[in-house]
């Protein structure tokens, strides 16, 4: 009997213990910018994926993101930070993948942002579910007003 209870009481303890107080179970606190996604820092333990933007980021206007090449369920959230020369942007991963980012073109008017995700191994058992950290890109110079243009390319 007092195994019982110990058992139930360690899983109750670590039941609720990476959301916030006063979120059901199995949600993600809405977010400003986009219904359902982290944006607090609380929401970012150490050793786990970063859900949040980096403190002091400013987000690219909506009219400088070009996002046609993306899937619609695809997140469409950029923001700069370090005087503009980092893009930290919104992405997608599931399973066992990791979002990967990188700045595969610069011009005068703009950057291309391929976005990508690491792939399995295979025979690797993966869970089904879909996350949306925030990676950053560096850039060669700051954004200013140039258009950010995201795509996505296969796993790598």
């Amino acid at each position: 009997m007092a195994g019982t209870a110990a058992l139930l009481l360690m899983a109750t303890a670590c039941a609720g213990h990476d959301r916030p107080t006063g979120t059901p179970a199995g949600s993600v606190p809405a977010s400003p910018t986009q219904p359902g996604l982290p944006t607090s820092p609380s929401a970012n333990p150490p050793g786990k994926p970063r859900l949040t933007v980096p403190e002091g980021s400013t987000p690219v206007p909506a009219d400088k993101i070009d996002a046609t090449a993306l899937p619609a369920s695809y997140p469409r959230e950029v923001w700069t930070g370090n005087g503009g020369t980092v893009l930290d942007i919104r992405a997608q991963e599931g399973g066992c993948g990791h979002a990967l980012g990188e700045a595969a073109e610069q011009t005068a008017d703009h950057v291309v942002v391929d976005l990508s995700e690491t792939k399995a191994q295979t025979g690797q058992m993966c869970t089904m579910d879909i996350r949306y950290p925030v990676i950053s890109v560096p850039l060669a110079a700051p954004l200013d007003g140039r258009t950010v243009v995201l795509k996505t390319t296969p796993p790598r």
